[in-house]
């Protein structure tokens, strides 16, 4: 056989090169840098890519998003907090210390993150990112995680971290777009690298929704406990940890879905702790009952009697500290008042009950109604409760704290006080003091119990006056004998009269002009004065001026000028203890006989176009005050109001206060 001769190499490495292509003049093809479709395949694998192919376009993805992270880290900064995050309400206070109202454009108050319990801050981390302290500020596997346990239908930590979270409420919107979102996480690696975390968790705490309006955990403890967030204890905590997943969606008094959803995640939480270390299980042993919240309230809302309140408390504030109303409605303030809760329900109510006869849509003479009252306490002047009208909504006018309202009768009172003070100027121009039991005879000669009074000497108790045509000072003032009280603030002096009026508590700016009427009361104070002055009889002469904040606080400090105004004396306690005994029988046919209460009334006569009771018992002085008026125009007759009888409204006021001083001192 003949030897078949054995090919070259250089054919071999022929037979393995690319073929030439007679279209392109027999050149090699060209390589491809993506292989794609894949050269050398058929049919549907020629679609499959290589893994070379995938490797590459993941590599190159991962280094375009890292590419473009490093781009967006280096651009974007950290920017100015949102105006929003910086307003925080003003937030009023009882004189419990419970909350009675947040008043603001946002209800936030901000608390260092000190005065947050550490059981409250280990339930929010639990609930919301246990490796918060550690963690770099952004978390890619709590997303993941947050993704796949929401798929299961399992609960959850948030996806973002609290750090993500505290960006997003403080520095950006709540628009939920890939450019925000990459924003989000740039601010949050510098956040985390430049600020404490203990000053972002503060941050989250004072900026996070809560629901009910409530932003922050101080105003969340509000809203859902009604207390300080120093007071919370574990198990409240964990239910305010679990609101932060929605508020609406976990209140329990939205729905039975809710307070189902809310009790399975306050456990959760819980149990969370005692996995993580926080809590040990013999604490957890404690909570097993579901820590229900008290129902929503009107927090913000200055309804009712509230901005009455608020309204004396800001001005007070005022006062005192020079503070303008655009300093305080910047906020963070925290005002502690005077007012007690109790106090104002029970007037309230008072109040209430007495009006029900009356039925403006039924009468016309009851139409245009308006109550004022204001109850102060002796010995220190603070104002415990007032009613300034029906609604502070509907009626701006506080009627227990403005002029206007003549007051008739309860200013008698002092006319009789100034002539046992001052003493009376007699017919021979000298000056004699008295007791109540003094009267002016027939000849219109000041006497004491038919005895000439001797000038300068201060007087003794004697017999009454012979005749009821001649009463005594003490009978005048229990029937209101407009006559003798003429008589009686000229003889003592209208400025003196004006003095001592002015020196118990009622304010000069207020006093009718000096004429003949003036000691029938044409002065207009307002209850809250009448109220002091009364109650400067009530403590043995000596006056306290009202006031109605006890202490004002912001970011910790508190603010000076609010100590307890000092009493000064301003009549003889003498004088004071015979006004008293006067007054007792005054009030006698309002209160009942042998009552321990001293008050004085207009009465009930038909002309009347204001009626007014004001007086006193062992704990408080109080004034109530019933009149017709239409805004803008003069006072309306009270005749015919609220029918006859008790009914009369010139007889309300007595009712109103009589009701409230007897449950008040139960």
């Amino acid at each position: 056989m003949t030897a078949q001769p054995r090919p070259s190499r250089s054919r071999h490495r022929a037979a393995g090169r690319p073929t030439r292509d007679a279209g392109s003049g027999g050149h090699r093809r060209k390589r491809r840098w993506i292989d794609y479709p894949r050269h050398g395949r058929s049919g549907p694998l020629r679609w499959f890519p290589s893994w070379r192919l995938v490797c590459g376009t993941l590599l190159a993805c991962a280094a375009a998003i890292a590419g473009l992270g490093v781009a967006v880290y280096l651009h974007v900064d950290v920017p100015d907090q949102n105006a929003e995050v910086r307003h925080e309400a003003n937030v009023y206070y009882w004189a419990d210390g419970s909350h009675m109202v947040s008043v603001g454009s946002v209800n936030r108050r901000n608390v260092p993150l000190s005065q947050v319990p550490r059981s409250v801050r280990d339930a929010i981390l639990a609930a919301e990112n246990a490796d918060f302290y550690s963690d770099s500020g952004v978390s890619v596997g709590g997303m993941a995680r947050a993704v796949v346990n929401m798929a299961r239908g399992q609960e959850t930590q948030g996806g973002s971290t609290i750090t993500q979270q505290y960006v997003k409420n403080t520095y950006l919107t709540q628009e939920q777009t890939l450019s925000r979102k990459a924003q989000e996480l740039a601010i949050a690696l510098k956040l985390d690298n430049r600020t404490s975390k203990d000053d972002i968790l503060q941050g989250y705490l004072n900026t996070s929704w809560f629901g009910r309006g409530a932003y922050g955990i101080q105003a969340a403890s509000n809203a859902y406990y009604g207390v300080d967030v120093s007071r919370l204890n574990p198990s409240q905590g964990a239910f305010l940890a679990a609101l932060l997943k929605g508020g609406n969606a976990f209140d329990p008094f939205q729905g039975e879905a809710q307070r189902h959803r809310a009790e399975k995640r306050w456990a959760w939480i819980l149990d969370r702790e005692v996995e993580l270390g926080m809590m040990d299980r013999a604490e957890r042993a404690q909570y097993t009952e579901f820590p229900v919240p008290r129902r929503q309230t009107l927090a913000t809302s200055l309804g009712g009697q509230t901005g009455y309140l608020v309204d004396l408390a800001k001005r007070y504030v005022k006062k005192r500290t020079g503070l303008t109303d655009a300093a305080l409605d910047r906020g963070g303030y925290q005002i502690h008042t005077t007012f007690e809760k109790d106090a104002m329900r029970r007037l309230g109510r008072s109040v209430e009950d007495a009006l029900r006869g009356i039925r403006p849509s039924r009468r016309a003479k009851d139409r245009h109604v308006q109550v004022g009252a204001a109850s102060v306490r002796p010995g220190d002047g603070a104002i415990v409760a007032v009613h300034g009208g029906a609604d502070a909504l509907k009626q701006f006018s506080n009627n227990a704290d403005t002029a206007g309202v003549p007051a008739g009768s309860v200013f008698k009172p002092f006319v009789l006080a100034a002539g046992m003070q001052y003493g009376v100027r007699t017919d021979n121009g000298m000056v004699a003091r008295f007791l109540p039991e003094s009267y002016y005879d027939a000849s219109g000669e000041f006497r004491m119990g038919g005895v000439p009074v001797v000038p300068g000497s201060p007087g003794a108790a004697v017999a009454p006056a012979p005749s009821a045509d001649l009463p005594t000072l003490r009978q005048a003032l229990v029937s209101s004998a407009n006559v003798t009280f003429r008589r009686l603030g000229a003889d003592t002096g209208l400025k003196k009269v004006r003095k001592l009026a002015v020196d118990a508590g009622m304010l000069r700016g207020t006093m009718a002009p000096l004429n003949e009427e003036f000691p029938l009361g044409t002065s207009s104070p307002s209850a809250i004065r009448v109220a002091t002055a009364y109650a400067t009889f009530a403590d043995g002469g000596t006056r306290h001026e009202p006031y109605s904040v006890t202490k004002v606080l912001r970011r910790g400090e508190r603010l000076a000028g609010f100590s307890r105004p000092r009493g000064s004396r301003v009549m003889a306690e003498f004088v004071a203890r015979q006004m008293t005994s006067v007054l007792r029988d005054a009030a006698a046919d309002t209160t009942g006989p042998g009552s321990r209460f001293a008050g004085m009334s207009t009465g009930d006569r038909e002309t009347q176009r204001v009626a007014w009771f004001a007086g006193y018992g062992d704990a408080l002085a109080t004034a109530v005050t019933l009149f017709r008026a239409e805004p803008g125009k003069a006072l309306l007759p009270l005749a015919g109001t609220g029918g006859t009888g008790r009914a009369s409204a010139q007889r309300l006021p007595g009712r109103i206060w009589t009701t409230y001083m007897e449950a008040m001192s139960r």
